[in-house]
């Protein structure tokens, strides 16, 4: 995984907008991430080298505006809750268009050329390696939203496959063709040749509320077609939080079990609606596990299936949430290199250089007050308004810089993939 970390609601951690400096983070404690949690990605059985290299962007050739995610879509949303069997009327309706997506990619090794050398092949010829070919093999879940073939997954479930295969609950395998991913966000979009196809029907999930049913339906560990039910643990879950601070997700917690292979199929409310795509698990924990909302993912995928690819704004600054006591850690660490003024706000710990931050004449040490006209509290929020704004475009940020106000204007530019 990349090392940039981007959104975190803990006033102790350190975060960056789009790159973090570890080194940086461990000269004091209040530079520290208040949790270290291992986070397993649930959909690939592949070890694949460099997991999340930049993806290469697909020009379609299809119109944006037929091809977009739709919130309307075939299977009508099923009633709500009252009935005791909804469980399966829900699995029902959406079991047909939950898919095992299996991956595959060769790794070729090669030996040193020391070892091709005469004497080691005299002496030690058997025990010497190889050099050879093999494959790796991966197996994850994902839906269909369209009845012509359009699947969503996770971008981990098939990044570095050369090939890709779908598996309907019908018994057909079909060859998939990748029409992008996005790292950043975890998602992808997989198309198959197909027509009159089951689909799933997209919820809200802005409007989700702890405690709410959630329903998930996958193929983990080979067991196609598995149901798990639980409730809505929580949502708003910063990356960072949970251990993933390479991504720019905002997760929903639920308790619904979920395993490997679960990666990529549907979250479900009671209606059958799928409010999000599970991803991932904190490893040695029980009924922990993480989705990514739905609205995000399809605001990631309609620009996926338009373009290929995702463009997503970035200042270049590393932040924390400030509180009094975080202040007086920093005043009181003599190798902080910063002097706190204020109270609250977001705290700017690092600009990267050449980045659209440093351009703007943002330094290390402004307090963030307000970006875009709305009071900021912390690190999440700040990362929020810069991934809800435009490249390019201008972003206004009032900040408090040694005891004054300080106004200015800053163009987000594009996260530079070369880093992944």
């Amino acid at each position: 995984m990349q090392n940039q970390s981007r959104d975190g609601e803990n006033p102790s951690n350190s975060i960056l907008s789009n790159t973090v400096d570890t080194k940086y983070q461990n000269r004091a404690p209040w530079k520290k991430a208040a949790a270290s949690l291992s986070l397993v990605l649930l959909g690939s059985g592949m070890t694949l080298a460099g997991g999340y290299m930049a993806g290469h962007s697909r020009q379609m050739s299809e119109s944006a505006s037929n091809l977009a995610v739709s919130r309307v879509n075939a299977a009508p949303p099923l009633p709500a809750a009252t009935d005791p069997n909804f469980v399966t009327q829900v699995v029902q309706k959406v079991g047909p268009a939950v898919v095992r997506i299996n991956s595959s990619r060769t790794v070729r090794s090669r030996i040193p050329d020391e070892f091709n050398d005469p004497f080691f092949r005299r002496f030690f010829g058997s025990q010497l390696p190889q050099s050879g070919e093999r494959v790796q093999r991966g197996t994850g879940s994902g839906f269909l939203i369209s009845s012509d073939g359009r699947i969503l997954t996770n971008a981990h479930v098939i990044d570095g496959a050369d090939t890709v295969t779908v598996t309907l609950k019908d018994g057909r395998t079909l060859e998939g063709k990748v029409l992008g991913k996005d790292e950043l966000t975890d998602v992808a979009v997989v198309k198959i040749q197909a027509e009159n196809l089951p689909s799933v029907a997209l919820g809200n999930s802005d409007q989700l509320q702890a405690g709410e049913w959630a329903i998930a339906i996958g193929n983990p560990l080979g067991l196609d077609n598995t149901v798990t039910t639980g409730i809505i643990s929580a949502t708003g879950r910063s990356s960072n939080l949970i251990g993933a601070a390479d991504k720019r997700v905002e997760y929903i917690q639920t308790d619904a079990a979920i395993n490997p292979g679960n990666s990529g199929g549907p979250l479900l409310n009671s209606r059958g609606e799928v409010i999000a795509m599970n991803t991932a698990i904190i490893q040695g924990a029980q009924g922990l596990g993480f989705a990514i909302p739905i609205n995000t993912v399809q605001r990631i995928s309609n620009q996926l299936i338009a373009t290929g690819k995702v463009e997503h704004p970035y200042l270049g600054i590393q932040m924390m949430g400030l509180t009094p006591q975080l202040k007086q850690n920093i005043n009181s660490d003599p190798n902080s290199g910063l002097n706190v003024n204020e109270d609250k706000g977001v705290l700017v710990v690092k600009v990267v250089p050449n980045s659209p931050a440093a351009k703007a004449g943002i330094r290390a040490g402004d307090v963030i007050q307000k970006l875009g006209g709305q009071v900021v509290t912390d690190a999440s929020s700040v990362q929020k308004a810069v991934e809800n704004s435009q490249v390019g475009g201008d972003l206004r940020m009032e900040l408090r810089r040694n005891g004054q106000n300080i106004n200015v204007a800053v163009q987000p530019g594009a996260f530079p993939t070369a880093v992944q």
